[in-house]
C-alpha cells in the first residue's frame, strides 16, 4: 500500500506522538520513512537604532537551528531503527514550512505524509496552520495524528 512515508517534525510532544503512528504503519506495510525538519531562515531584526549587520549572529542562529534539527531527526531515526524501519533524516531551510513539506514529499517520491495535528506554533486551533496548508495543497494522502 504505502512504500515511502514522509514524517515532518518540529520536535514537539505532538510530533513524537505522531511518530509512533508513522513507525507502526511503516512497519506494518514495509515502508521506509523520511524524517523532515524545516529550519527557518534567518532574518536580522531591523530597527532604527539596530546598527550594522553582525554576520556572527546569523552564523550562530544557523548553527543552533541545524543542531536542533539534528536532535529532532536523531530521535526519529533511532526510534525507526529500533523498530526495524528504514529511515533517512533530512533538514531543509525555508520559511514556508507547508510548501517545503509538499515539495520534499514530491521530490522524495513519498506516497503518504504522517504529521501531527498541530505543533509548536499551532496552539490556537485544532489543526495547526501548517497542517491545514499541507492538507489543502498536497496531492498525496495525509494522516493527521491528534
Amino acid at each position: 500500500m504505502y512504500k515511502h512515508i514522509l514524517f515532518p517534525t518540529d520536535g514537539s510532544e505532538r510530533a513524537i506522538h505522531a511518530l509512533k503512528h508513522a513507525i507502526g504503519l511503516a512497519k506494518a506495510v514495509g515502508a521506509k520513512i523520511t524524517a523532515l525538519h524545516v529550519v527557518p531562515e534567518y532574518y536580522p531584526p531591523v530597527y532604527e537604532d539596530s546598527g550594522p549587520f553582525d554576520p556572527e549572529i546569523e552564523a550562530r542562529f544557523e548553527r543552533e537551528a541545524v543542531s536542533r534539527a539534528s536532535r529532532f531527526l536523531a530521535q526519529i531515526t533511532e526510534a525507526a531503527e529500533a523498530a526495524g524501519v528504514p529511515s533517512a533524516p533530512l533538514h531543509v531551510t525555508s520559511n514556508h514550512t507547508a510548501d517545503t513539506i509538499i515539495k520534499v514529499a514530491d521530490e522524495q517520491g513519498c506516497d503518504l505524509v504522517v504529521m501531527s495535528s498541530r505543533g509548536r506554533s499551532g496552539l490556537a486551533s485544532l489543526l495547526g496552520s501548517e497542517t491545514k496548508k499541507v492538507l489543502a495543497h498536497t496531492r498525496i494522502p495525509v494522516l493527521v495524528c491528534k
